[in-house]
């Protein structure tokens, strides 16, 4: 029987709570997330524990329900990356010969584009939306995930029940579906959490040069930005999203972690 290592568990804790953050946004946030006021710039207090921004919004709120809008982008992508590799892969690495040459010549060469730029490209063409900046970085992910599903399914498709297979009349679409794709689930699940904390990561750099998700909506990377100019006098208007960003891309990270 496996066991969960350590690390696992951490991640799955905190995931657990970032859900939790998620799903209770409206009771665990003191402020409107959006709602001005006359407090602006206030310095951490007992009624803004993070303080107020250069609008007098809440800090705080603005940080909790940031996650819904980080959350969304980052899931959002992941699907769309696992989605879209997943069928490259196993057919590059299933059927191999002229369609593996073809398929890797293409994985190669997103692959070999630097992901942020290629993501601030596409973005800036499409605008900044929720849908777009997630359609955007999952289309950038995907070679990724096509080519470690390429190389798993190479493994596989040489064991000797797939060879079992093939010696009956088995379809190649039925062994795929039967023997090759349950046999490679446990990496792509991994990879989707993966997924989720390279988009939650990249969204806020691409807000941060303003092309992620317009205001007023709370998104981390926007925050960082807007906070960036008063850092000498309060910090925690960029310190707070950014550990925001820093805690949830590490929990994706040790969810996705394939080591035991």
């Amino acid at each position: 029987m496996r066991t969960l290592s350590f690390s696992r568990i951490l991640g799955l804790v905190l995931l657990a709570i970032i859900a939790a953050v998620v799903a209770f946004a409206p009771l665990i946030a003191p402020y409107d997330p959006v709602a001005a006021s006359v407090d602006v710039l206030a310095p951490p207090s007992a009624d803004h524990l993070f303080g107020t921004d250069s609008l007098g919004r809440d800090v705080l709120s603005r940080i909790i329900y940031g996650t819904r809008v980080s959350l969304q982008v980052g899931a959002a992508s992941a699907i769309v990356a696992v989605l879209v590799g997943t069928p490259i892969g196993l057919a590059a690495g299933y059927f191999r010969g002229r369609v593996d040459l073809v398929l890797v010549q293409i994985i190669d060469l997103f692959v070999a584009l630097p992901g942020l730029v290629l993501a601030l490209i596409i973005t800036a063409m499409l605008g900044a939306t929720v849908a777009n900046l997630a359609i955007t970085l999952g289309v950038v992910t995907a070679p990724t995930v096509a080519r470690l599903v390429r190389g798993q399914v190479f493994v596989v498709r040489e064991m000797l029940f797939v060879e079992a297979a093939r010696a009956t009349g088995a379809s190649s679409a039925w062994i795929i579906r039967h023997h090759i794709l349950p046999n490679v689930t446990r990496v792509i699940l991994g990879q989707l959490a993966i997924k989720v904390s390279y988009a939650i990561f990249t969204s806020a750099s691409l807000s941060y040069l303003g092309l992620g998700v317009p205001p007023p909506a709370p998104d981390w990377g926007g925050m960082v930005r807007d906070g960036a100019s008063f850092l000498p006098i309060l910090p925690l208007l960029s310190l707070g999203p950014g550990a925001a960003v820093a805690l949830t891309v590490f929990t994706f990270h040790l969810v996705g972690s394939t080591k035991k």
